[in-house]
């Protein structure tokens, strides 16, 4: 797994690559300290997944994560977004603008690792309950989005996993509830995304908020 460095503060990019390239099957191929030379990280070295600081002097984090996004030759390529937490007001955005999730900085090695290895097997870093409910404050005042899709082309069903999906059930979880397998769920979700335009399950989650499909504080 091939991964991209991006923070501003030089300390942080070693502590981040001596804990990757300490994991097997993890390798850091580049480093950055501005959105910028992250965006020309990321269309040089073609990493799976970039760690995306978002407060940098010049091209921000959420910009530089956009560009990423927006660019289909670096389609495969994960942003996740790191965070502060209380601080940063940009996270919906940036998920909206393509991140796969985000990590608070503090975040334990042992789950950072983990999180490299769940965006590049395409689930998004947004089933832990804090981050569950980040992501509702901040859908409670998110910009309205003009590519806010028409749920009217997706399924009874579609729409009910999509539901669960954006409360952070995880694929096996969406199963047991609505006891289908596994597959099934992936399939319905996959259906899903393809159908809105989706890149990945964050932004489906940022549709579902969007288009009032599900609501802050809804649960099912």
């Amino acid at each position: 797994m091939r991964v991209v460095l991006v923070d501003d503060q030089v300390l942080v990019r070693a502590g981040l690559r001596a804990l990757v390239d300490a994991e097997p099957g993890m390798t850091v191929v580049g480093e950055a300290g501005d959105g910028d030379a992250a965006v020309d990280a990321a269309r040089r070295e073609r990493p799976d997944v970039v760690l995306m600081d978002i407060r940098m002097p010049g091209t921000d984090g959420l910009a530089a994560t956009q560009r990423i996004s927006a660019d289909p030759e670096l389609a495969h390529v994960h942003v996740v977004i790191l965070t502060t937490f209380e601080e940063d007001d940009y996270v919906f955005e940036a998920i909206r603008g393509g991140a796969a999730g985000f990590l608070v900085k503090d975040t334990e090695p042992a789950e950072l690792l983990r999180a490299v290895r769940t965006v590049v097997a395409g689930e998004s870093l947004l089933s832990p309950r804090a981050t569950r409910s980040l992501i509702e404050a901040y859908a409670t005042h998110a910009k309205p989005s003009s590519l806010a899709p028409e749920l009217g082309v997706l399924t009874d069903r579609e729409r009910q996993v999509m539901q669960l999906v954006a409360v952070g059930l995880t694929n096996a979880e969406i199963a047991e509830r609505l006891f289908v397998s596994p597959m099934t769920t992936k399939t319905h979700v996959s259906r899903a995304m393809i159908k809105l335009g989706a890149r990945d399950r964050a932004q489906l989650v940022v549709f579902a908020y969007e288009t009032g499909l599900v609501t802050p504080g809804w649960q099912p």
